[in-house]
C-alpha cells in the first residue's frame, strides 16, 4: 500500500505542528515564546500561526489560553487559593487579562464561576499544597506570574 505524496506531506506537517502543540500541553503554565514554538515545529513565526490555525481551528495563543482557562476552572473549584493565585499558577501575568480571558471563555468572572460551581460539600485542596504542586511558591515569591497575556502567542 503506497501513500499518496500529498497525504504524506500533510501528515509530515501535522507531525511538525504536533511538536509545538505537545510543548504547549506540557509547559502551559510557563513562559512560552512563539518564535521558539514555531522553530520547534520547523516554521517561521507567521507561517506557523497560519498552519496551526488551519490544522487546529485556532491560533497558538488561543489554544494556550484555552488550556490555561481549563486548568483555572479546575483550580477554582478544587483548591483553596485566591483568584490571584490561580491567575499566577495558570500562567497569566495580569489579573485583568486573566479575568477578561476567563469571562470570554466561560461567560463568568473567576469569582462568579467559583461561586456557581464550587461543591460546598467537597473538601478543597489546601492552598499550600496547590501552590507546591504547581511550583507556585517560586512564582509568587518572585513577585508574579509568567509572561502570558492574550497578545503574546497569537
Amino acid at each position: 500500500m503506497t501513500t499518496h505524496p500529498a497525504s504524506a506531506a500533510r501528515l509530515a506537517r501535522l507531525r511538525q505542528l504536533r511538536l509545538a502543540k505537545d510543548a504547549m500541553d506540557r509547559e502551559w503554565a510557563g513562559p512560552l515564546d512563539l518564535d521558539a514554538l514555531a522553530a520547534r515545529a520547523g516554521y517561521a513565526r507567521h507561517h506557523f500561526i497560519r498552519a496551526f490555525r488551519a490544522a487546529y481551528g485556532q491560533t497558538p495563543g488561543q489554544y494556550l489560553t484555552r488550556r490555561r482557562i481549563e486548568r483555572a476552572e479546575d483550580l477554582l473549584c478544587t483548591a483553596d487559593v485566591s483568584v490571584t493565585d490561580v491567575c499566577v499558577l495558570v500562567g497569566f501575568s495580569s489579573l485583568g487579562s486573566f479575568s477578561a480571558a476567563f469571562k470570554r471563555h466561560t461567560g463568568l468572572s473567576p469569582s462568579a464561576y467559583r461561586a456557581r460551581y464550587l461543591d460546598r460539600e467537597a473538601a478543597l485542596v489546601p492552598g499550600c499544597y496547590a501552590l507546591l504542586w504547581h511550583g507556585g511558591f517560586r512564582g509568587l515569591l518572585a513577585g508574579g506570574g509568567t509572561e502570558h497575556t492574550s497578545g503574546e502567542a497569537r
